[in-house]
This record gives C-alpha cells, structure tokens and sequence, in this order.
C-alpha cells in the first residue's frame, strides 16, 4: 500500500448507470493506437474564456503526497480554432502551457508518455498512481493523461476510448448517453481509475451494494474469483465495521505483474498494483489487508474531510494536517475490523501491533504525525511518510482505548467516526484549521490533551498505560541473551527506492552512508521484485560473513565491502493477556473486542 493514499472526495454521489449531461470538455483516446507508449489525447471544447487561457497538467494528485509534474512526459502540444487553424501558445512553466486566443479554441491535442516505462531522473512516480501501457492492457489515472483550462476543474467532463473488442474495462466511471466515461469535474476523474485489457472480472452484492473486481494477471496466476472468494469475509466484517455502507457501488482494481508497489484508494475504488505470484498464504493474507485499508476510505476522507481535500489543488501540493485521520485511523480500522469480527485472532492482532512498533522504531522518534503530514511532500517527510501507517495506526488504536475508557465502555473511536460522517458527509467538509478542537468539542475534554500529546507533538506512546486498562500486559523488551546476525542498518523506500535510512558506526567506518541507494548484493541487481529475497537471503549467512553492496549516492555509483555485524537477540514489543486481570479491566476488554 502506500503510501497510498487519499483522494479527492467528490462532490456528488453518482446512482445511475447512465447520465444524460453533456460535457463542456470532451476527452477522446484511441487505444488501438499505442505506439511509442503514449497516450494521443484530442480535447474538444465548446467554448472558452479569456479566463481559460492556461492549460494545467498537474503537479501532484490526491493521496499521493509526492511531486509529480505531469508536464514532463507531454510532447507535441497544440491547439486549433474551428477551421482547424494552429493557435499559438507558450509552454510557460512544467505544467502549465498558455494558449495566446482561448475564445477561438475548439481542439487541444497532445502527446503524453506512460509513467511506468519512461525514465525519470527525479520525482518518480509510484506505479499505482501512473500509467502503463501494454499489448494485452492499459492502466489509466487520469490525472496522468488529462489537464484542464484553468477556472474549469469543476467543469463536466467525458472520456471517450477506442480500444479492442475483446477487452473488457473496470471502473467507478459511468457512462453518459453517447456512450463516454462521464466525470462531473476534473477532481472526479482524477478519484476514478480505469483498468482495461485482458482482464477477469467477478461481482457481489453487499447488503444492496453492487462490488465489482477486475483483475490483470499477467500469467493467469491470479483470478478475480479467487480474489472475491478470499475477500468475502472482509467485506461483510468492514460493512458491519462502517454500521452503515455508504456507497451504491464500488469497484477493486487490481494489475498483478512483475513489481509490488502497493495501493491507491479512491471514493468509490481502490486500485493496486503488486508481484503476480500464487495466491495463498502470507500473499493471500496480505492482499485481503490491504483490501480492508482502502475499502475503508470510503468513511474518511469520503465522509469526513477538510476543506483542502474538497478543493484540492492540483497546481501547488498544499499537505492537510489531519493525515492521522485519513490514513492513520484507516489502518487501524481495516485490522481492528477483521479482530471484531473472528477474522484473525488476538493473537494476530498482537503480532500486527508488533510488528507496526518494530518499524516505528526506525523512524525519527521526533517526528510527529502532525509534522509528517505538513511536510509530507518535502524530502524530509518523504523520508518518514511510511510511519503514518505504523505510529498513525498504533496512535488511532489508543484514541479508541481512551475514549472506550472515557465513555464508559458506551463510544469508541467505531462509534465516533460513524457520528462525523453523519455530521459532515460527502458534500460537508470540516475546517482544517479548527477541527482538532471541533473534534474535542464532540467528544471529551481529555481528547484535547491526547491531540496535543501524541498527534501535534511526539510524545512517547503511552502503549502499556492504556492496554492495561484492558488487562493487556504490555513489555518494550526482553533480552533473550545470545547474539544473532544483523545486516547493520534498515532499509526503507521513501522514495520508490530502496534506501539505507539508518544504520550503524561500524558500516559507516566501511564507507556507508545515511540515504544511500541500495542497488546490488554481491554483484545481483537489487529491485523492490526481489529485495526481500536477496536480503533475506543474506541473513541466513552467519555473523561476520563479508559481502558487497552496490549503492548509488547522487550520481555516483559506489561498490562498499560489508560485512554481517552481531546483535543480542531481543524480543521486543510484545503484548499478552494479564491472567490476573480485573472484572473491571476484563469487561472494557470484551467491549474493545466487539461493535457496539
């Protein structure tokens, strides 16, 4: 998953297969053509204003939090009057290209190069929030192909595609009644991915919800019905979990291929984008987590969201603060979600919480949530944007212990969410500024504190304080007193690359460094496909085995002779049920493990 991912909430909730408007900005895309790996975009326009005279490609897209700068994969840009005659226009910044006679436009052509296969020297693009373009498929978000005219992101839109006969299309869009995707505005086009090719395709119905999966498997590995089959539990435990479902329909996207990459969520789809492989075991459970975490979405930012998601803005990324809401509190609902409701165990459920503060502990313990949301789209916060779905997640599970607690075993954070969505919905947004006290004033006094403590500042986590009160034993540490290997230094992809973002003195004396790109083991190129492999196969050599790396460090690519360094074996992070509880710590227990 990623990173992944808010998206623009949309303003009007779509119920009909087929719409009668008609829209001021029609897209048309031949897909039978796909040479060069391009998309051949032909816009056609009704009519324009001198306050449409600039073409905007966007910089970034919602839930992303990454700079994207569409406008470099753009080629060929012209626009034409009705006789078909060129317009002049200037190519005034990355993104925006401005056109010298809007009020005589009726055509906008152009040429944009798919994301997946075309190099970049910054600024790379996660795969689940790109384009790709194949023989048997095409992935589609539209924020990667289409720009508007300036003063027009809320203008009605259609998308018209050519492509073969035998393919089939999976999408939230509809389609209007001349046959194209319809979009009632630019940021609804963006929210609503299109997945098309050679693709199978399975449906359900969720208490009067139609749910619709497409699947591409680049070798047939992976099938949509295997999918629905494994996710039929976690789609009824997350409708029981979100009380009432507030969506008519909702569409899984799924490309299987050669590279993991994670997951994009949307209002009313998710679309993913991981390593084919056979569909069982740790993969199968794997899948079905992260399936939980954006079908979620649907609550928040859908339901509940600032004014800065409402209106996003596609020309200067401006970061919300309340990411621990939009992605913190969703993590934690889709694992908490599957514990309500007999899907994994306690015990399960201990070893997720375990392994989130295990990965917690590599980032900057300074950090906090509030702070890594405000400089999500700097290369600082890059580097510790991972830890929203880790600390964001562990923090959002005490929220809901304090307000069990506080409440008296009556409201939850389950509880308190379904409230905010009925407060605020798809068309209400909150006030980014005022929410934590509108949150407070909602809830308890004592939630102010809690914000204060461990949102807007960092805090340690008071993580055995508050599962006490649930007769849950919390221990940080027990040393096991016998030495295992360790690689030295933990590895992380801030950035869609594999980086060293933490390691030890004795490396650094062999010559690593803080941010240098993991790029070879022993001579094998190293890639996000094979990562966990080749290192974990080098830590089943023994203390002290030598080896090299290949990094790249700025423009330079370096070869550092390492060896496997030593470290007590210690069991960290470890929760069990406290035999000796209290009556009183045993029924907000039972309360915390069921929906009220």
């Amino acid at each position: 998953m990623k990173k992944g991912l808010f998206t623009t909430v949309m303003v009007m909730v779509l119920a009909a297969n087929t719409f009668a408007q008609t829209a001021n900005l029609r897209y048309n895309i031949d897909l039978n053509d796909r040479e060069d790996d391009t998309f051949k975009v032909t816009l056609e326009v009704d009519k324009l204003n001198e306050e449409n005279n600039v073409y905007q490609f966007a910089s970034t897209a919602p839930g992303t939090y990454q700079t994207m700068n569409l406008g470099r994969f753009v080629s060929d840009f012209k626009v034409f009057d009705k006789k078909g005659n060129e317009i002049e226009t200037k190519n005034i910044s990355i993104n925006q290209w401005e056109i010298s006679a809007p009020k005589k436009v009726k055509k906008i052509t152009y040429e944009i190069a798919e994301t997946w296969d075309t190099p970049v020297e910054e600024y790379p693009i996660y795969k689940m929030c790109g384009t790709s373009m194949e023989d048997d498929h095409v992935l589609m978000n539209a924020h990667c192909i289409f720009g508007f005219p300036s003063g027009l992101q809320d203008a009605p839109l259609s998308i018209n595609l050519t492509y073969p006969e035998n393919w089939e299309v999976g999408t939230a869009l509809n389609k209007n009644e001349s046959g194209a995707f319809y979009a009632n505005s630019y940021d609804h086009a963006v929210d609503s991915p299109i997945l098309l090719g050679r693709l199978t395709k399975a449906t359900t119905d969720l208490n009067g919800s139609s749910i619709e999966i497409y699947t591409y498997s680049k070798t047939d590995l992976v099938s949509s019905e295997q999918l629905l089959s494994s996710m039929s539990n976690m789609l009824t435990a997350a409708s029981e979990f979100m009380i009432d479902f507030p969506v008519d329909r909702y569409a899984f996207l799924y490309h299987f291929e050669d590279e993991s990459w994670g997951a994009w969520e949307h209002s009313y789809s998710s679309e993913y984008v991981m390593k084919e492989q056979e569909y069982t075991g740790e993969f199968k459970q794997g899948v079905i987590d992260m399936a939980a975490h954006e079908f979620f979405h649907v609550v928040t930012p859908l339901n509940i969201h600032s004014e800065l998601i409402e209106q996003f803005n596609f020309v200067t990324p401006t970061p919300s603060e309340h990411l621990w809401l939009y992605e913190g509190t969703t993590e934690w609902a889709a694992h908490m979600m599957q514990l309500r409701n007999g899907l994994i165990s306690l015990d399960q459920y201990f070893a997720m919480l375990q392994k989130k503060l295990i990965t917690d502990s590599y980032f900057d313990p300074e950090y906090s949530l509030s702070k890594l949301a405000l400089t999500s789209f700097s290369k600082e916060g890059q580097q510790q944007y991972g830890n929203i779905y880790m600390r964001g997640a562990i923090v959002a599970g005490l929220l809901d212990i304090r307000l069990l607690e506080l409440s008296e075993g009556k409201r939850g954070y389950r509880e308190v969410i379904y409230e905010l969505s009925k407060k605020y919905g798809p068309n209400k947004a909150f006030s980014e500024k005022d929410f934590f006290a509108e949150f407070v004033e909602f809830t308890y006094p004592e939630i102010g504190e809690f914000f204060d403590m461990y949102v807007k500042n960092a805090n340690p986590l008071p993580i055995a304080e508050y599962y006490t009160k649930l007769g849950i034993i919390y221990t940080p540490e027990v040393k096991k007193g016998q030495l295992v290997v360790d690689l030295g230094g933990h590895l992380a992809v801030p950035d869609g690359k594999i980086r060293y973002v933490k390691i030890r003195p004795e490396l650094e004396k062999m010559g690593l460094k803080v941010n240098d790109e993991l790029i070879g083991i022993n001579g094998e190129e190293l890639s996000l496909s094979n990562a966990n492999q080749l290192i974990g196969g080098l830590m089943q050599k023994e203390i002290d085995y030598e080896y090299e790396v290949n990094v790249r460090r700025g423009e330079e690519e370096l070869t550092i002779p390492l060896k496997l360094l030593s470290k007590e074996k210690v069991s960290k992070f470890l929760f069990e049920i406290d035999k000796n509880a209290s009556d009183k710590q045993k029924a907000l227990r039972e309360i915390w493990m069921k929906n009220m």
